[in-house]
């Protein structure tokens, strides 16, 4: 089975305030969808719609919610297809990210990374997907999980538990929604240069130390483009690609700990090494 061409298709983007999300409206509306948009921000999601208007594309509904609240998404969904009709492709791209150790991480950074995370894409496919199923149009589902949703980085539990989470739903829906012409694609990104870099909660470690300053900054240098990752997804889309990667380190270090397990537990033992240095003496 191919790809899907997003010209012409009703295509619902959450988290398009900012970041990845912003950069593959922008990058949809320029291969012609008519866009639904979300996102908690709602003065980043006017932007957005202002920028896409301004280039000439289509902004069919846009409304501020958050995803991890399944009533404003069930509504927002009512209102979408009493507008519009069932949708042709659901991306889910909203994301949070928290790290830290387990002696540091509370109960509210677990939930808030699942709530978010993976009830959120969960709330999104249960209110869009199944009337996609019964209008029997084909289509397409996008979830961006991440390269923490394939291997074991340090101080990611709590984070990798929602992005792995995904993960396993994108493998079971992938064949599940095959014989309804519904496309799935898991997108992996690695270091992606977003404002969720300056954002990101760091529990337990002290974020303007000059050491993890050097790391962030590392990150950032390495990190590709919300534009670049965009590009990747639209691409990914229109080939029928499963698996969505954004850049080759992942793609490889994915190969690589599948391949050869005791190196990788080796290189992880030792980046969990490093991290720990990060913390403070006494939980060294």
């Amino acid at each position: 089975m191919g790809g899907r061409s997003l010209t012409g298709k009703k295509t619902l983007i959450t988290g398009a305030a900012s970041g990845i999300g912003r950069a593959t409206a922008l990058a949809a509306a320029r291969k012609g969808a008519a866009l639904v948009l979300t996102d908690v921000n709602a003065d980043g999601l006017t932007e957005t719609v202002e920028l896409i208007r301004a280039g000439g594309g289509v902004v069919e509904a846009a409304e501020a919610l958050d995803v991890s609240d399944y009533e404003a998404v069930t509504a927002f969904a009512e209102k979408v297809h009493e507008q519009l009709g069932s949708l042709d492709v659901v991306m889910n791209i909203a994301g949070v990210s928290t790290w830290g150790t387990v002696e540091n991480l509370e109960h509210k950074h677990w939930k808030k990374m699942v709530d978010v995370n993976l009830m959120g894409p969960i709330h999104v496919i249960e209110n869009f997907v199944p009337p996609m199923v019964r209008a029997k149009r084909g289509g397409a589902l996008v979830n961006v999980s991440s390269a923490a949703g394939l291997l074991a980085f340090p101080w990611h539990a709590a984070y990798s538990a929602s992005k792995y989470g995904l993960r396993g739903v994108s493998d079971v829906l992938r064949f599940d929604l095959e014989r309804h012409d519904i496309k799935v694609h898991l997108v992996v990104p690695g270091a992606v240069d977003t404002p969720l870099v300056h954002s990101v909660d760091i529990v337990g470690a002290d974020r303007d130390d000059p050491r993890i300053q050097y790391w962030i900054k590392r990150f950032r240098r390495h990190a590709r483009k919300p534009e670049q990752v965009a590009d990747a997804i639209v691409r990914g889309v229109e080939k029928g690609t499963y698996l969505v990667h954004t850049q080759f380190d992942i793609r490889f270090g994915y190969w690589w700990a599948r391949k050869f397990a005791w190196p990788y537990e080796f290189v992880m033992r030792r980046a969990n090494d490093l991290f720990t240095t990060f913390l403070p003496k006494d939980q060294q």
